[in-house]
């Protein structure tokens, strides 16, 4: 557990940092997440940090239980009032908080981070590599794992295959390209052209 706490921890460090490069356009440029500029993934992410149990349910409550509603409601609504630099300091000041999603435990928290900064660091060219100790953590081992069924992606008769580490998930024709860039796949994510290699690329990648 501490060990996923230290990861979790320089993760959010890592991200702080990024998002301290950033300039004003890079904050209302796309991410991967469809519909959400930079400063609505961060206003997401930071979420947890800065609600209370309490406001968190009042809030699902006024999304009548829909928490992909409620979330999408909320980001955009904070992300329009908190600044850029509150929103790096959300994250820069949070980088031991415990939170943990529902179900997920600290493994959950580390995913959480991990795959919402690559959906902010992918379409910007940003060099955001992350050590395979971590991306261990966050992969799926198998087709039946929570993580796989959460976001829907068909993968029947593909192998992902991993081009800078020893993983592979599934089995038949095979798709390749980095661990973190097959993690976005499995997430329901396109990537940009030319990041994942095989015959199934075009269904991952971006038009």
């Amino acid at each position: 557990m501490d060990e996923i706490r230290d990861m979790i921890a320089a993760t959010r460090g890592e991200l702080a940092a990024m998002l301290g490069d950033l300039d004003t356009g890079e904050w209302d440029a796309p991410t991967l997440c469809a519909g959400w500029r930079v400063r609505d993934v961060v206003a997401h992410i930071t979420m947890p940090f800065r609600y209370s149990g309490r406001r968190f349910m009042l809030e699902l409550a006024r999304s009548r239980g829909n928490f992909t509603a409620m979330s999408d409601r909320v980001a955009r609504r904070d992300a329009a009032v908190l600044s850029a630099a509150e929103l790096t300091r959300a994250v820069e000041d949070n980088v031991n908080h415990p939170w943990r999603p529902p179900g997920g435990g600290f493994a959950g928290a580390l995913s959480h981070d991990v795959i919402h900064g690559l959906d902010i660091a992918v379409p910007l060219g940003l060099m955001w590599y992350l050590p395979e100790d971590r991306l261990r953590h966050v992969l799926p081992e198998s087709l039946t794992q929570r993580s796989v069924k959460f976001f829907g992606v068909d993968l029947d008769g593909i192998e992902l295959q991993a081009s800078d580490m020893a993983w592979t998930l599934g089995s038949g024709s095979p798709l390749t390209g980095t661990a973190q860039d097959l993690l976005l796949a499995i997430c329901g994510r396109k990537l940009p052209q030319g990041r994942l290699k095989g015959p199934s690329s075009d269904r991952f990648t971006a038009g």
